[in-house]
């Protein structure tokens, strides 16, 4: 595996992308400047789960089914979470269906 910029194994740091959701993402797309694997880790957990918490927040003000449904949709997100990082720690660049496609296409108009 490649040292990241940043002084992390790119495995390692794919997988901390996703360990706080879209704030780690955040956190990695904004220090790391030139790994593409860590890179498009970060924007992809930006995309998956700012979409997630965005989801939830308008969800909580939906009495009874609201609260079901975000129950649900955390379940999810915690699943999708650990398959996410274990694809990144075995160095995976594992494509969600259309955020994995929005992250590439973000990551290619930065680097026009």
């Amino acid at each position: 595996m490649e040292k990241t910029s940043i002084g992390l194994a790119e495995n390692v740091a794919g997988v901390l992308c996703y360990v706080f959701g879209w704030v780690s993402g955040l956190i990695f797309y904004l220090l790391e400047l030139e790994n593409k694997f860590v890179r498009f880790h970060a924007v992809q957990s930006m995309i998956v789960f700012s979409g997630l918490t965005l989801v939830i927040f308008v969800l909580t003000f939906i009495p009874f089914i609201g609260f079901l449904l975000t129950m649900l949709i955390s379940a999810f997100g915690f699943i999708l979470v650990i398959v996410l990082m274990v694809k990144a720690y075995q160095g995976v660049m594992y494509k969600l269906p259309w955020a994995g496609d929005q992250a590439e296409k973000w990551l290619s108009q930065q680097n026009q």
